[in-house]
């Protein structure tokens, strides 16, 4: 049976969420109540919820009257149904608002055969709708091996995330670097304290409400230099601490007895999540050290086996963050724009699968290692 939702329904499962924290219950509701998730944010909630006599299957789904925030653009996709008097927007879209990282998407262990149930679902849910179409964003590997043999269009994009694969400290993952890389980093961390600063980290309970103010300021801050406003608003972080402490990280830089800059991450049993960046001055390096160096420095003590922080950023790779193919699916109901975006989409898997490579070659690391 399955039954269409207007707010995330409190059904979800430890089991289902394989630990990930973005697919926790408290998280999308924490999007919905504090109004960050709504029809007129351009993220209507539009929930599935798939059950049979003994399974369960939510899928997150929001009914999208734009492209932000998803960080798989497709405005030339907007572009081109607006040149031929058609409308891409609305559109249907299976994601984690504001999170460009990939994890579960359909909570409850979907099978193979339930699957391509889901996937006729959600495209007879479009055509209900009269919606443009359905798009599957940064599912994990064993939802993107599902979906695969169905009709929709894969697309291929790489993030930079770092691994461990069981560094004792800093300096042991520093090994592995060239040696004029290797001084390279040590001359950008030294940088930060030269200029004073001291990072500090605080997770679950210790994260204060007052250290998450500060860490707001921050946060909107960087949004207000580019001329827009945060995605998430101070409600929702706070929700987020009383809801969900266990899985928040927060990485605070301070000069003398003033914070000044701020990363908040999430995290789970193997992997950490760099999402959430703010200052109020500009240092040399401290974005590096805020968002990247601690970040590894915490997987390490305590042994992560991932740092995913966040999409985009060449400049990671001279830190050591290797190149890593991430995935979506789109299902169009215009068949001749499913034809065009799945030509398109072929052309530029080759175009990506060739930067992988080039990104491969550009990793720090001594000739023989990569």
């Amino acid at each position: 049976m399955i039954e269409w939702q207007s707010h995330w329904p409190e059904r979800i499962t430890a089991q289902a969420v394989a630990g990930n924290p973005f697919c926790r219950d408290t998280f999308l509701r924490s999007l919905e109540q504090t109004g960050v998730c709504t029809a007129d944010s351009g993220w209507q909630p539009h929930h599935l919820y798939w059950r049979d006599a003994d399974q369960r299957i939510q899928v997150p789904c929001y009914i999208k009257g734009h492209s932000w925030g998803e960080y798989v653009f497709d405005w030339a996709w907007a572009n081109a149904y607006e040149q031929h008097g058609l409308q891409y927007y609305p559109k249907l879209l299976c994601a984690i608002p504001y999170t460009p990282s990939t994890g579960p998407r359909f909570l409850g262990n979907a099978t193979d055969n339930q699957a391509g149930y889901l996937a006729q679902a959600l495209q007879d849910e479009v055509v209900r709708l009269k919606l443009s179409g359905c798009h599957l964003l940064f599912p994990d590997a064993l939802t993107a091996r599902q979906w695969r043999p169905l009709n929709w269009v894969e697309r291929t994009d790489v993030q930079f995330h770092w691994y461990n694969p069981g560094y004792r400290d800093f300096s042991d993952f520093m090994d592995r670097f060239a040696s004029r890389k290797r001084k390279n980093v040590r001359k950008e961390r030294q940088s930060v304290a030269d200029q004073g600063l001291e990072l500090r980290c605080f997770e679950n309970q210790s994260i204060t409400s007052e250290l998450l103010r500060q860490f707001y300021v921050f946060y909107h801050a960087t949004y207000l230099k580019r001329g827009r406003k945060g995605y998430l608003n101070l409600m929702f972080f706070e929700q987020l601490l009383a809801q969900q402490p266990e899985s928040l990280v927060l990485f605070m830089a301070y000069q003398g007895s003033e914070a000044v800059a701020g990363a908040l991450c999430l995290r789970d049993n193997t992997t950490l999540y760099g999402r959430y960046w703010g200052s109020v001055e500009t240092f040399d390096n401290l974005h590096f050290e805020t968002c990247y160096y601690q970040g590894i420095d915490y997987c390490i003590r305590n042994g992560l086996k991932r740092f995913d922080p966040g999409t985009q950023g060449e400049h990671k790779v001279a830190r050591g963050f290797e190149p890593t193919f991430t995935h979506s699916f789109h299902w169009l109901a215009q068949p001749d724009f499913q034809q065009a975006i799945r030509r398109y989409c072929h052309e530029e898997a080759e175009m990506v699968t060739q930067y992988h490579q080039q990104m491969t070659e550009a990793l720090p690391f001594r000739k023989t290692e990569v």
